[in-house]
């Protein structure tokens, strides 16, 4: 694999936030001797996706533009589309509404030439809100993926655990490594206009299996744009539900790394009972939660992950056993790799 820098962007109608990413990656300052190029994954689109992203890429850019289509709707299967496409062995994926900084990616280079047992790396994530953001936006920023992964830059495997997908950076030799030990990604990610998420962790639980690192790395910069609607607490709950929901996918990796400070017994009925237990402590405040906005309330947004949790269990119900099997299993296959 030839060591140069290919930056993704998984788009689904994003025809008008495209051009303005698009438009900070055309001036990147990037010396000769780093090859790149970016390619756009137009996941399932309905709108003008493609023609934005071919019309907002300058003639005179710094690196080529290749624009690709991923019919089967899921943010995970775009990601795929972009790593089967990749001519190169740093893979960054930014965001149709994330602003890189101009040395984006000079520092992906940089930092993931000098050290080969890096499987991944993040960067700082600055927030820039339509609106002036809600009173509670401070105290819960860190769940819209935007500020700082770590106290200052190295390795955040064992104290983070792993890294926003919004500017991750993935090795495509540890990528192919997992796909050839049997990895197949247990989440999906952003499915158009759901909020589920959490399969850009996963990939970093999968990546610590594989037995690389996780490194933050501030020097790399890029601004994450936040719409109006966004900033709202209904928002905000139903993106907390969708992490409740995440955590279902998470939980044969926590077992298999003995993370989370979580004991997983790896039974579906034991998961599913303790999370209805952990729901009913909530019962005093629950109909309140549900009835009214509670804005600012930690609890409702418990009471929102445990709902999350609960009802992506009862969906994973025939799954769920499997999973932590399917898991020991690529753990098993990457050893003997």
């Amino acid at each position: 694999m030839v060591d140069g820098v290919t930056v993704i962007i998984c788009c689904h109608n994003s025809s008008t936030r495209l051009p303005s990413a698009l438009n900070h990656l055309a001036a990147q300052e990037v010396p000769r001797d780093i090859p790149w190029e970016v390619i756009v994954v137009d996941n399932a689109s309905t709108d003008d996706t493609i023609g934005a992203a071919l019309r907002a890429w300058p003639k005179g850019a710094p690196a080529p533009l290749t624009v690709v289509h991923e019919a089967q709707i899921g943010l995970i299967h775009a990601r795929l589309r972009g790593f089967s496409k990749a001519k190169y062995e740093f893979v960054s994926f930014i965001d149709d509404d994330n602003w890189v900084g101009p040395r984006w990616v000079r520092f992906i280079f940089e930092v993931m030439a000098g050290r080969s047992t890096t499987g991944a790396c993040g960067g700082f994530v600055e927030e820039i809100c339509e609106i002036k953001p809600p009173w509670w936006f401070e105290k819960y920023k860190g769940d819209y993926a935007v500020g700082s992964q770590g106290p200052e830059a190295g390795d955040v495997t064992e104290r983070r655990g792993y890294l926003w997908g919004a500017g991750l950076t993935v090795r495509k030799s540890v990528w192919e490594k997992l796909v050839s030990s049997g990895f197949q990604s247990l989440l999906t990610g952003r499915r158009g206009n759901s909020l589920t998420a959490g399969e850009d962790a996963e990939l970093c639980f999968a990546i610590r299996i594989a037995g690389f690192q996780l490194w933050y790395e501030p020097r790399l910069h890029l601004r994450h744009f936040l719409p109006a609607r966004r900033l709202t607490w209904r928002y905000f709950r139903l993106l907390y539900r969708g992490f409740g929901a995440s955590t279902v996918g998470h939980d044969p990796y926590h077992a298999i790394l003995g993370s989370n400070g979580e004991v997983y017994q790896g039974t579906w009925k034991q998961e599913f009972s303790k999370t209805l237990r952990k729901l009913l402590r909530f019962r005093v405040c629950l109909g309140k939660a549900l009835l009214t906005p509670c804005e600012g309330d930690p609890q409702a947004l418990a009471i929102e992950l445990a709902i999350g949790r609960l009802l992506e269990l009862f969906h994973r119900r025939q799954a769920y056993d499997r999973s932590f099997h399917t898991v020991k299993k690529l753990k098993d296959n990457v050893a003997i790799y």
